[in-house]
């Protein structure tokens, strides 16, 4: 039975009780997980497909109930003070949402939630990674995304939709996939009373209904306008986000409760503001913020994105630990390195300021002689596309300093002129040259 009309936040109560319920009881469940970077866009297009879904689910859907799962533990939260910010606008908190804790401890989570049991949509990303994708990814039966196509998720995943092309912000492609079923919904309530009906505090049901349209609008245009720099990004904006950006304005403009007092441009600059300051982390929750990862063959891969540049990643490593120490960076990335077991790591760094123009810097670290290789091979291939140019941070050593040979590269820093290309455009250039030499190493 489909969810009865309700806010999101009575909604995201419920489909935590129905994963609980689901794991002690072996009932089947329908998830929607969005990448492990776990930003704001992977949030918002989990919460909006799950939200929209069941409250109309299809014929044939496995479940009436489709859960949104945060891909990263409750903890992780507090490092995303965007979240907390956009909460506010939205009426929900950050206890009500599904993280990775309300699994049962990954290393067992498949003797307790039987694969067999569970059906999953990918939503800003199209192949299911880490341990989740080691479990669950022959289970994948549907998918949103905006990323290069991976081919592994089967062509056929009827009911539920398989949409993969470029588009600014992923949550602008679940926007068009359920704009008519959010209309239906939305008509649908208001004439059956749905919100009296609740008893409700508020007594008319077309601004009860509004309200709540407004709020989950409000979500999902924070990830639009974000991922598309208020929508000026040249290089990022698609039709579709410019289309998304205007139906849900809308939807917040019919709100009696919100129209008066919306702003679009200061909504956009609180959450930008919020998601720039980093000032009180620490360099391992940076680099943990908006993270992800690849395995090709057997090798690992690891990028973090990051919105301030590598001086001030230099500096929060000294302040942090030991203010005298040079090397205090280098040593802080070893053990990011070391804990994820990567073979390559990545920080692209993507900042503006009032005395600097936009720009971008891409630090690369090989873990061995294999994948110095393939980072030397990677910097030939792409030199010309991202206009990669060698700079010095201080605190960053060059790996290649006492090498003359770019295959003993160890560690890089470059200056990136195409500030157009993001990690999305970057991770599968290196993930292609990790893969052939992997093949070459395989072959000898």
């Amino acid at each position: 039975m489909a969810f009865p009309p309700n806010s999101l936040r009575a909604f995201l109560s419920h489909a935590k009780k129905g994963l609980l319920t689901a794991i002690q009881q072996s009932h089947k469940v329908t998830i929607v997980v969005g990448n492990e970077s776990a930003d704001l866009d992977s949030l918002t297009s989990s919460l909006l497909y799950s939200y929209l879904r069941s409250l109309n689910p299809p014929p044939k859907a496995f479940t009436p109930l489709y859960i949104p799962l945060l891909n990263i533990p409750e903890a992780d939260l507090r490092i995303r003070p965007e979240f907390a910010a956009l909460f506010e606008r939205a009426n929900i908190s950050a206890s009500h949402l599904v993280t990775l804790d309300d699994l049962s401890p990954l290393e067992r989570i498949g003797d307790v939630l039987k694969p067999a049991n569970t059906r999953w949509i990918l939503v800003d990303h199209n192949k299911l990674q880490g341990a989740l994708g080691s479990i669950y990814s022959s289970r994948v039966r549907g998918v949103i995304d905006h990323h290069e196509e991976e081919n592994v998720i089967t062509q056929d995943t009827n009911p539920e939709p398989r949409v993969v092309e470029k588009c600014g912000s992923c949550t602008s492609l679940v926007v068009r996939t359920f704009r008519t079923t959010w209309d239906a919904i939305s008509t649908a309530s208001l004439s059956s009373g749905a919100a009296h009906a609740q008893g409700d505090s508020l007594v008319d049901d077309s601004m009860v209904r509004k309200s709540w349209d407004a709020q989950i609008a409000k979500l999902a245009l924070a990830s639009v306008l974000i991922d598309t720099t208020n929508l000026t990004s040249e290089h990022k904006v698609e039709a579709a986000d410019r289309e998304a950006a205007q139906y849900l304005s809308a939807k917040i403009q019919s709100s009696p409760t919100y129209a008066q007092i919306w702003d679009q441009e200061r909504f956009y600059e609180e959450i930008n503001r919020a998601k720039q300051n980093i000032d009180g982390l620490e360099l391992d929750e940076i680099l943990r913020k908006d993270y992800k990862e690849w395995t090709e063959n057997e090798t690992r891969l690891g990028i973090s994105s990051v919105v301030k540049p590598l001086e001030f990643l230099t500096a929060t490593a000294r302040s942090s630990n030991q203010p005298d120490a040079v090397d205090a960076f280098e040593q802080a990335a070893d053990k990011f390195i070391r804990s994820k077991s990567l073979s390559i790591f990545a920080i692209m760094t993507a900042s503006k300021s009032p005395d600097r123009p936009f720009g971008r810097e891409l630090f690369l670290q090989a873990t061995d002689t294999s994948s110095a290789a393939a980072v030397a091979k990677f910097f030939t291939g792409a030199r010309e596309e991202l206009e990669l140019e060698d700079v010095h941070v201080s605190g960053i050593g060059d790996g290649s300093s006492n090498n003359d040979r770019a295959e003993l590269w160890t560690r890089k820093v470059w200056a990136q002129r195409n500030v157009g290309k993001s990690r999305k455009q970057v991770a599968p250039l290196l993930r292609a040259v990790m893969s052939n030499s992997n093949q070459e190493k395989s072959q000898e």
